[in-house]
């Protein structure tokens, strides 16, 4: 069978390329992707943001990671016709008892290190999907694995952290920290939770928290535990802002991408004891527990679709162009698209 896959070959340039899908490909699904959600790791690559090696080694390539869709053959046994799933993009070529996939050198990742969904038809494993249930249906389903990426990184924290959770920070105010909040708030219910950001329009979306302006914070605040979603040069600024106020022993976790290095504050880790971890994508646990979060808690449900901001229906190629254009614009929230193609 045919299929049409939309790869960014250059900047801002995206081509129609025409390939076959193996019907009867053993040990496959097959997903005809429906919803679609741009995030900034497909605007850097999208505008030539990317190191130029990088650029020149993974192009031309499919974007987008996070998507749902419905199946359509399954050869596996393992979905019904018209089943609605979540595709997760991390690709694992073997396991590690001790280490998720999502950290594992060998995995690959779908629109990173291969093809992501913007495809007409996905050739999948079953272990990549996962069934949205009725309650969890919604138009933020297209982002459900940033909500996943978000799972991680609270529990990251959860694993890494001293038992002492009075205070919980989160440094950010885009679409990442947003979620991270929305999940930590769920995880931590006891605890007061902080959320610090730089720009007070994206933290009135935050009726669920205590924010502040990090400018603003007086210098005797203390948080007990933390997360750094900011990214970019501001995740150093962010990183020691969080070494100067967290308690001793507490600890970091770093989620926030940086495509340069950045400085951290070592004398004062050292001095108060401080935990420094990492945190990247998500596993297919993590998506599970999204998941749940989203069918189980109405609340949930209504703070992650107040992200949709923008809904583009693409139905041509000249739609996905206008799509990722109008994200780069936005402020706040996230681009869905509408895959018709």
């Amino acid at each position: 069978m045919f299929n049409n896959v939309y790869r960014l070959s250059g900047v801002r340039q995206i081509e129609r390329v025409t390939t076959t899908v193996d019907l009867k490909s053993p040990g496959k699904v097959i997903v005809r992707p429906t919803l679609m959600s741009i995030c900034r790791a497909d605007e850097r690559y999208y505008t030539g943001k990317r190191d130029k090696e990088i650029l020149a080694a993974r192009l031309p390539m499919a974007l987008i990671h996070e998507a749902v869709g419905e199946v359509v053959r399954d050869n596996t046994g393992t979905f019904e016709v018209g089943t609605s799933v979540v595709m997760i993009p991390t690709h694992a070529h073997g396991h590690d008892n001790l280490i998720g996939d999502n950290y594992l050198g060998s995995s690959t990742f779908r629109s990173s290190t291969e093809d992501g969904f913007m495809r007409e038809y996905v050739t999948i494993e079953p272990e990549s999907l996962i069934e949205i249930p009725a309650g969890a249906k919604s138009t933020m389903n297209a982002f459900l694995e940033v909500v996943s990426v978000a799972v991680q990184a609270v529990q990251r924290l959860k694993e890494t952290m001293i038992d002492r959770v009075d205070r919980i920070g989160i440094w950010g105010d885009g679409n990442v920290a947003y979620m991270t909040a929305v999940v930590a708030r769920e995880m931590f219910p006891s605890s007061e939770l902080y959320v610090f950001g730089k720009h007070q329009e994206k933290l009135d979306y935050i009726s669920f928290a205590n924010t502040a302006l990090i400018d603003e914070v007086p210098k005797d605040f203390r948080i007990d535990q933390a997360i750094e979603a900011v990214g970019g040069q501001g995740s150093e600024s962010a990183t020691n802002q969080i070494i100067d106020m967290i308690n001793p022993r507490g600890a970091i976790v770093l989620s926030g991408v940086s495509e340069s290095p950045v400085a951290i504050n070592t004398r004062m880790v050292l001095e108060k004891g401080i935990t420094l971890a990492g945190t990247t994508r998500s596993s297919r646990a993590d998506f599970e527990t999204a998941i749940n979060l989203v069918a189980n808690n109405q609340a949930v449900k209504e703070r992650l679709e107040l992200l949709v901001q923008n809904v583009k229906q693409v139905t041509e190629v000249k739609d996905i162009a206008s799509a990722f254009d109008e994200d780069l614009a936005m402020n706040w929230g996230k681009t869905v698209l509408d895959w018709q193609m």
